[in-house]
């Protein structure tokens, strides 16, 4: 079979089939409204068949059975495929959901299509599946922040992750290159946060830059259609808003949540260049003011249990320099700069957990003294992970150095615009999310882990296409099956079921780099005099840290 991930037991596959056409109803059990409304859309779509309720022998059986919770877990299905029937059970909602796309997947790439073609014939092979996912934490974040993405982008995104049974949406929604959602206590986030002059196009060392305003946000209502959106398709969505660093749109829009005792904070703008920028919030009580300000509005909008808070990178020049901030430091009897961050985010930590929600950040929050409570997404490397998951905290694996989807797919000249190490195909396939380095009470803390994808080189659709696929298929199978340890896994198997995911993907219209390498439209010709500082490629194998 050329299931993608690879589901956890597979038996009784022959020859034989169930034959799908227009008598064919679709059977649906308590529970299970929400997939029968997305698999008679879905599959109606791609058919042209009815699929009207009915309980007769030519019918597709949706259930859900407490049964199959015991054994397989909530996310756990099983299906089977008989000459005369089908039946689909789940041990919750979304297991029945992850299964539903298990029984599209046999039905072929046509299945993935808006339209009916003439001709098709619709077979399922007659099988059994019992399957279940391996982590929690199944996920993708997208930087929107960067290079914004309409909300039908983002539509469309969460189709692709439910295709990939990922159910975890990071939205990176503020930096300092743009904030994208809107605040209404605070309308100059948007007004002026959401919009920059231009654009550095490349390495921020390119001298090339896009001479024209780029940006946009997500109104209240455009993140209660995502939101919702999502929860159709068992995905949580996980808010990011980024502090102290990472904040030069709010302070262009509010100026006084800067440093405004050693730069002029009045005459900043929104940050139209790649990198790490030196404005960072104030550690004032009126900053900690506005962004629980901002974070009630978000907590409103977004029902996860987690909200992340970034608190990455955070420069602390300013901070050195700053009295204000040296005096908040005597006052609070702390050591540095360092354990001011600390202080910033412990501050929100309190604050969410008041509320009944969870803390997660950058890994970096280890800096100082963990945050009590907070989750960590380690993307440095594994380390932070693993520091985090001995102290006894949950963590979120996503070390940059394996799959951050940004960095180049491929070595070659013709790869767009390279950034970072070459991370293939085989690459993502062979991730491991638990480092061997912990034991089994302290591998617990491992929710799972994510992919990455920053957008300061992706500057639409098409470019995060490329960047993301097929590499998400390749890691969606990472944290979803349970497969040997990295070195023995099988790669040719994989690169054989791949064959058949293209066709879907193809299907789907999604824009991937073929493992041929890129197709000429595709391809980002390097401008002359600007070889190697075009992009951000690094040579070599990655650290494993």
């Amino acid at each position: 079979m050329d299931l993608i991930p690879a589901p956890r037991r597979v038996s009784g596959h022959g020859d034989d089939f169930f034959a799908l056409g227009p008598e064919t109803r679709l059977a649906a059990g308590e529970g299970t409204e929400g997939t029968e409304r997305w698999l008679r859309s879905i599959l109606g779509a791609a058919t042209g068949f009815p699929l009207a309720p009915g309980s007769v022998d030519n019918a597709i059986w949706l259930s859900v059975d407490p049964a199959v919770t015991e054994e397989l877990g909530e996310e756990g299905y099983r299906l089977t495929v008989l000459p005369e029937t089908v039946d689909l059970v789940g041990g919750g909602p979304a297991g029945l959901f992850w299964g539903a796309q298990t029984l599209r997947q046999l039905l072929g790439p046509d299945a993935y299509r808006r339209a009916p073609l003439p001709g098709r014939e619709w077979r399922l092979p007659v099988t059994r599946i019992e399957d279940s996912p391996r982590f929690a934490w199944r996920g993708l974040m997208l930087d929107v922040a960067r290079h914004f993405m309409p909300k039908d982008g983002v539509l469309r995104y969460l189709d692709l992750l439910a295709a990939h049974k990922l159910n975890v949406f990071h939205f990176h929604l503020t930096d300092d290159q743009g904030w994208r959602i809107e605040i209404k206590r605070y309308p100059k986030l948007t007004e002026t946060g959401s919009w920059r002059a231009r654009t550095k196009v490349g390495h921020r060392a390119s001298p090339l830059w896009e001479e024209k305003p780029h940006g946009g946000y997500y109104t209240q209502d455009d993140i209660r259609e995502i939101v919702a959106y999502a929860a159709e398709r068992h995905i949580t969505v996980v808010p990011e808003i980024d502090i102290p660093g990472h904040s030069q749109a709010a302070i262009a829009a509010y100026p006084e949540l800067g440093n405004t005792d050693v730069i002029d904070t009045a005459s900043l703008s929104v940050w139209d260049t790649w990198g790490i920028s030196a404005n960072v919030l104030a550690p004032t009580d009126s900053t900690l003011r506005f962004y629980e300000g901002v974070f009630e509005e978000v907590l409103e909008l977004f029902p996860s249990t987690f909200v992340h808070v970034g608190g990455d990178e955070c420069l602390k020049d300013q901070w050195k320099r700053s009295p204000a901030a040296q005096a908040r430091i005597k006052e609070l009897g702390l050591a540095d700069e360092d354990e001011l961050q600390s202080w910033f985010i412990r501050h929100f930590d309190a604050w969410l957990a008041a509320r009944g929600k969870r803390l997660i950040g950058w890994d970096e929050i280890l800096e100082g003294g963990l945050a009590p409570g907070a989750a960590v997404s380690s993307w440095r490397g594994y380390q932070g992970g693993i520091t985090a998951a001995r102290a006894g905290h949950d963590v979120v694996m996503c070390p940059e150095q394996q799959v951050y989807l940004d960095h180049r797919q491929h070595g070659g000249d013709d790869e767009p615009m390279p950034i970072g190490y070459v991370r293939t195909l085989e690459d993502v396939y062979r991730f491991e999310p638990v480092p061997p380095q912990l034991g089994p009470d302290e591998a617990r803390h491992v929710l799972g882990a994510q992919a990455n994808v920053w957008t300061e080189v992706m500057e639409n659709h098409a470019r995060v296409d490329y960047q993301t696929f097929p590499r998400l298929a390749a890691f969606a199978e990472a944290v979803w099956s349970r497969l040997p340890a990295p070195a023995d896994r099988d790669f040719a198997d994989f690169e054989r079921r791949m064959a058949a995911h293209y066709r879907r993907l193809d299907a789907l219209g999604v824009g991937y780099r073929p493992p041929t390498g890129p197709l000429p439209w595709q391809q980002r010709p390097v401008p002359e005099g600007m070889e190697g500082g075009f992009g951000r490629p690094i040579d070599g194998p990655p650290p494993n840290v």
